[in-house]
């Protein structure tokens, strides 16, 4: 019995873990009026990070995450799949939803969440700075 409350729980704490994942091919992205080439989070010689690492990062989408109103009245859970590219600087870009919770609500919250993040430590190629594309999904559980 123990261990069928344990399963979700396990889940749960899995899904809150990032996922930087390699999209299918480097590409470029258009910003301030010319071309940027983005690498996958698997080709880069160093990846970004969060600052203090993946125990920081889930710490601060714990305590930043809001349940939008709505859905919390309304047992609405899911868990949202986004995008976003860390630039050379360390900030975060071009942020989307890549898998929606199907709540768009909750859509929102995870990119505000996302966007309120402090500088990540960039990724490197060649010990350059790049921009790097990496996924991360913001689970909603009641």
């Amino acid at each position: 019995m123990m261990f069928n409350r344990l399963i979700p729980t396990l889940v749960l704490a899995l899904c809150s873990i990032v996922m930087c994942n390699a999209q299918s091919r480097d590409g470029n992205y258009y910003a301030q009026g010319s071309y940027s080439t983005v690498y996958d989070y698997d080709n880069v010689d160093i990846r970004p990070q969060f600052p203090g690492g993946e125990t920081s990062m889930i710490n601060f989408i714990n305590e930043t995450r809001e349940y939008p109103y709505n859905a919390y009245h309304n047992h609405v859970q899911g868990r949202v799949l986004c995008s976003f590219i860390v630039g050379t600087d360390g900030k975060l870009f071009n942020i989307q939803v890549i898998r929606s919770s199907g709540d768009q609500t909750l859509d929102r919250e995870a990119m505000r969440v996302i966007s309120k993040m402090p500088r990540w430590t960039a990724g490197k190629m060649s010990n350059t700075k790049v921009n790097v594309r990496c996924t991360l999904p913001i689970a909603f559980r009641l």
